[in-house]
């Protein structure tokens, strides 16, 4: 089983940039790809970004693209973020996939607050 922890949220402008990180434990050989996913304020949790494992191929979701960027340092996932926008404001959250198609349990989140 395969456990993760997310950090690195907090408030910034319009504009700013941060850094998210999904720290992930247990069988992480087993690890196929990681997810990142936001769920803003009284909407819906909805995919942002994906990375595969061993190959580093990436997959972003219209609204994120050419603004963030996923990568991976040995079992930690991070999800850097440019140009942020108001719209950004979520919980961000990671989970990864692993051999045979199993998800990993959600983490806790980290709260992103953008300001106009």
């Amino acid at each position: 089983q395969v456990h993760v922890v997310e950090s690195g949220g907090g408030l910034v402008q319009a504009g700013g940039s941060l850094r998210l990180s999904c720290a992930a434990s247990g069988r992480t050989f087993t690890i196929i790809a990681m997810d990142w996913f936001r769920q803003p304020p009284g909407k819906e949790r909805e995919f942002v970004a994906r990375l595969t494992v061993p190959n580093d191929g990436t997959t972003y979701v219209d609204s994120v693209k050419g603004r963030f960027t996923i990568s991976r340092d040995k079992n930690t996932v991070f999800l850097q973020m440019n140009s942020l926008k108001p719209e950004d404001t979520a919980v961000y959250y990671c989970r990864s996939i692993v051999q045979g198609g199993s998800y990993s349990d959600w983490g806790q989140g980290t709260q992103v607050t953008v300001s106009s």
